[in-house]
C-alpha cells in the first residue's frame, strides 16, 4: 500500500484529498473542563484518605465518562520519548523495508501500512493514517528494524502492562469485587497487549478525510500518548469533545471487555482521530485486554447483584477477530450484538 506520509510529502502539492480518502465528516467538537483527570500517585501514596479519593474518582470516571487523563503515572518521560523516536524511525524507513510487514491476515502479529474501511453506505475509503501494529504480550513481536525499536518497546510495554494491572485492580475495587477476582477470572498474568503507532500527516482537506472514524476498542483499558498535536475526540452524552491533555499524561479509555465484565457499569467510550492541515500527529497506543483465551462475560457477583446478565459471554480472541473484520465504522455494532435485551 502507498504510504500516506509519502503522498503528503510528494513534490506535487496536494490541494485536495484524493478520492479514495473521501469521508465527509464533522470535526466540530467542544472543549470541556469536566474531562476527569486522575492522579495515579494518590493510589500508591500510602495515605488511606488519598487512596480512597483515588478509588472514588476512578470509579466515577469509568462509569460516567469511560475516559480519563492519567497524571503522575510513574512512566519516565524518557521512555515515552524513546517510543516516539523509534516510531518516527520506522515510518521514515524506505518502503521496501516495510513491505514485508504489509498485512496478509487481520491477526498478523506484525503489520503496517494504511487501512481501508466501509462506511454505513458500503462505500470503501482509505484512512488518512499510516500505522504499525504489534502484538507484544503474552508473546512479544517486533520488526527487526529500526534497531532502537525493540528495546524501547520492551521497556514501554512492560511498564504500561504493570500500570494497566494496577488500574484494573483498582477498578475491580470500585466494582466492590473480591481482591484478585478480576485478575484471576481474566487471567491478567497473560493479558493481551497490542501496541500501535499511528502517523497522521497534514491533510489538505481535514473535513473530507479522517484518521480513524468513530469506534470503540475491544479490550479492557487503552493507553494513548501523542506528540503534542491534538486530534483525539471522545463522545460523552451524545456530544463530541476535544481532548487537550497535559504534557506527559496518558489518555485512558475503558473498552468493550470492561463494559461487558462490569455488566454495563463501566462505559466503552466512542472516540475518533481527526486531522489538521498543518502538523503531523503521531500517537502511541497500547491496548490492554484479558488473556487471549479468556471467555469474557459479566462478573458473576455483579450478575447476582443485578439479578441478570446484560451481555453474552465470548472468547476474547473471537471478539477481536469479529471486531477487526466488521464492515461498519459508526456506532458499536459488535458490543450491541453482545447485549441481552431486557424482556420486561
Amino acid at each position: 500500500m502507498a504510504s500516506v506520509k509519502v503522498l503528503s510529502e510528494s513534490s506535487v502539492v496536494l490541494k485536495s484529498v484524493p478520492s479514495k480518502f473521501n469521508f465527509e465528516n464533522e470535526r466540530t467538537a467542544s472543549n470541556s473542563d469536566s474531562i476527569p483527570i486522575i492522579d495515579f500517585s494518590l493510589l500508591i501514596s500510602g495515605h488511606p484518605d488519598q487512596r480512597s479519593k483515588f478509588i472514588q474518582e476512578l470509579g466515577k470516571a469509568c462509569q460516567e465518562w469511560g475516559f480519563f487523563i492519567l497524571v503522575n503515572h510513574g512512566i519516565p518521560e524518557n521512555d515515552m520519548k524513546a517510543m516516539f523516536e523509534a516510531a518516527t524511525e520506522f515510518f521514515n524507513m524506505p518502503a521496501e523495508e516495510k513491505q514485508q510487514y504489509e498485512p496478509k491476515n487481520v491477526s498478523d502479529p506484525i503489520k503496517c501500512g494504511n487501512f481501508n474501511v466501509k462506511d454505513t453506505s458500503n462505500h470503501t475509503f482509505t484512512l488518512w493514517r499510516d500505522y504499525l501494529k504489534l502484538y507484544v504480550h503474552p508473546e512479544f513481536h517486533c520488526p527487526l528494524k529500526p534497531d532502537v525499536l525493540r528495546e524501547a518497546l520492551q521497556i514501554y510495554s512492560e511498564r504500561t502492562r504493570k500500570l494497566a494491572r494496577a488500574l484494573l485492580e483498582a477498578i475491580s475495587e470500585t466494582l466492590e469485587l473480591e481482591k484478585g477476582y478480576m485478575e484471576e477470572t481474566l487471567n491478567l498474568e497473560s493479558l493481551f497487549q497490542l501496541f500501535a503507532a499511528n502517523l497522521y500527516p497534514p491533510c489538505p482537506e481535514p473535513d473530507r478525510a479522517i484518521g480513524i472514524p468513530p469506534h470503540t476498542d475491544h479490550g479492557l483499558l487503552t493507553f494513548l500518548i501523542h506528540n503534542g498535536v491534538a486530534g483525539l475526540q471522545i463522545q460523552h452524552n451524545g456530544n463530541w469533545f476535544n481532548v487537550n491533555s497535559p504534557q506527559n499524561s496518558i489518555l485512558v479509555n475503558t473498552a468493550d471487555q470492561l463494559e461487558i465484565f462490569s455488566n454495563g457499569r463501566c462505559k466503552s467510550v466512542k472516540h475518533r482521530a481527526v486531522l489538521n492541515n498543518e502538523k503531523t500527529r503521531i500517537s502511541i497506543v497500547v491496548a490492554n485486554g484479558p488473556s487471549p483465551d479468556a471467555i469474557v462475560g459479566p462478573a458473576q457477583p455483579l450478575v447476582a447483584r443485578d439479578g441478570r446478565a446484560s451481555y453474552l459471554p465470548m472468547k476474547y480472541t473471537e471478539y477481536i477477530e469479529k471486531q477487526l473484520t466488521k464492515s461498519q465504522v459508526n456506532g458499536k455494532p459488535l458490543l450491541e450484538q453482545m447485549m441481552i435485551q431486557d424482556e420486561k
